[in-house]
């Protein structure tokens, strides 16, 4: 089984470290680590100093992405919801075992 270390820092500076599970098929773990990074930085962007948006929109909006995204698919719709379903699923079973730290944020 491949897996995908990853380490992410949330704004209040809860540091979060898991093992992803990867898809089988997954061709390059490198390039889905930067794509998660890149995910995560573009809804800080959008988060960030605006009026309080609650975790219920900021997850349906990644969800309805997810959907479009598998839409976009060239493949039957069978393959494409399992494929969606898979990927969803290990990933969530991979954030289940993470481990939670604090990171060095803040003033001396």
């Amino acid at each position: 089984m491949k897996t995908l270390p990853y380490r992410a820092v949330t704004s209040s500076g809860a540091v979060i470290d898991c093992q992803f599970e990867l898809h089988p098929e997954t061709v390059s773990p490198g390039d889905v680590a930067r794509l998660v990074g890149a995910v995560l930085d573009a809804l800080d962007v959008n988060i960030e100093g605006r009026p309080p948006l609650s975790n219920g929109d900021v997850l349906q909006a990644v969800a309805m992405a997810l959907a479009l995204r598998t839409e976009m698919l060239a493949a039957s719709r069978a393959m494409k919801d399992a494929l969606a379903r898979d990927v969803v699923e290990r990933a969530l079973r991979s954030v289940a075992d993470a481990k939670y730290t604090r990171s060095g944020v803040g003033h001396a």
